[in-house]
């Protein structure tokens, strides 16, 4: 990298600027634009993602204090908070959502080789959904309960390198289990859920195509064993059984067969009832995969504290959906610049040294040297540190 580059521009370069364009030309964000183009709207949300600003005035007032160094961060002049507004208002989100498809592409393929710690050479994923909370006097179309507006952000996210491999924004009053017919099934792939996904018309849908899933038993499910498999209880695993549905809808919907896990957690007491199409997988391997599926929990609560999608920019759909999108196009980014330098530390600590640091001229290796994490990194054991290996 360039040392008489700031840290932003530095990061500003990773991105696939000719695919960016290309979206852009496609959706015609910059038809007709004299002022920030699509590009610099770009870097202005990322910009405030980063440095954490938490309104356009903040932003407006943060880059107008680095005037001189507008130019070299790809401005082509100051950046007026209603100039923002309105093109978060106008410009379609659609954009940066398949801005982010693009960079969530390039990330996976950079982490496909990562190890979890599992012996699996099958795609697995976990499938959540987080509820962003808003005010229902100021986001009326987001409709959640009489007197709550809310938003909701299915995820998808590959447990290799906890990248999201699909994104589905919707209202608060979604179900969850809807989540599954936006899908693109991948055949062969492992699709971790928790109880909320089960619905055994869709379910057999995946079976059908190849995909595989594993979920929790509800607790009234009806149900008859057609044999059993001989486990190690000392392990945990209570049974591990093969089962037919008895109710008279769900043996309708799913009239295969399903594997019927009981599992006593030794960390915590807790008994487990997983569910599952595959037949083959040792049932250890079964249990891990649904541990695994809190990483997306992880995320979820990670994005939320670390990036700026609890406090809108905009009021309408658009504007919350774009910068949803920015904030998701900045996560992956990171990552990505992250995992091409090989640089230690952990993701949290990446964008706290960058907020205080973003307009150094400096290679990003120097930024980062491993002494300043062992001196900053912080010691309260709830936070949470998302690719730190």
């Amino acid at each position: 990298m360039n040392t008489g580059k700031t840290l932003f521009a530095q990061i500003m370069e990773c991105l696939p600027w000719k695919t960016f364009h290309r979206i852009v030309a496609r959706h015609g964000g910059d038809k007709g634009v004299r002022s920030l183009t699509c590009a610099e709207q770009f870097r202005a949300m990322a910009f405030a993602q980063l440095t954490y600003r938490e309104s356009l005035r903040d932003i407006e007032a943060c880059l107008q204090a680095q005037a001189v160094k507008l130019y070299h961060m790809g401005f082509r002049g100051p950046v007026a908070r209603s100039t923002l507004a309105d093109a978060n208002e106008s410009r379609d989100w659609r954009i940066w959502e398949a801005f982010a498809g693009r960079l969530i592409a390039q990330a996976r393929e950079l982490y496909v080789n990562e190890d979890l710690g599992l012996d699996l050479t099958d795609t697995a994923y976990a499938l959540d959904s987080t509820t962003i909370d808003l005010c229902l006097s100021v986001f009326p179309w987001a409709h959640f309960r009489t007197t709550k507006a809310a938003v909701k952000m299915h995820t998808l996210l590959d447990l290799k390198g906890s990248i999201p491999s699909f994104i589905h924004v919707s209202d608060g009053k979604l179900h969850d289990v809807h989540a599954l017919d936006f899908l693109e099934l991948e055949a062969g792939a492992i699709y971790v859920m928790d109880r909320s996904y089960v619905d055994f018309s869709r379910l057999h849908v995946l079976h059908l195509v190849g995909v595989f899933f594993v979920t929790r038993a509800k607790s009234n499910m009806k149900w008859h064993r057609v044999y059993s498999v001989a486990t190690d209880r000392s392990t945990g695993i209570i049974c591990d059984q093969t089962i037919a549905l008895d109710g008279f809808y769900a043996k309708k919907d799913y009239p295969a067969h399903l594997r019927r896990v009981r599992f006593n957690d030794p960390e915590t007491g807790r008994t487990l009832l997983f569910l599952t199409n595959q037949m083959t997988l040792p049932v250890a391997t079964i249990c891990a995969l649904y541990k695994s599926r809190w990483q997306v929990e992880l995320f979820f609560k990670w994005i939320k504290q670390n990036l700026r999608i609890k406090q809108f920019f905009g009021a309408s759909e658009n504007a919350v959906k774009a910068q949803i999108w920015i904030a998701v196009s900045v996560y992956v980014l990171v990552a990505i610049v992250k995992k091409k330098l090989q640089l230690d530390g952990s993701l949290y600590t990446w964008l706290q040294i960058l907020s205080v640091t973003i307009f150094e001229k400096m290679p990003l290796q120097q930024a980062f040297k491993t002494s300043a994490f062992s001196e900053n990194r912080p010691d309260s054991d709830s936070q949470l540190f998302l690719f730190d290996f």
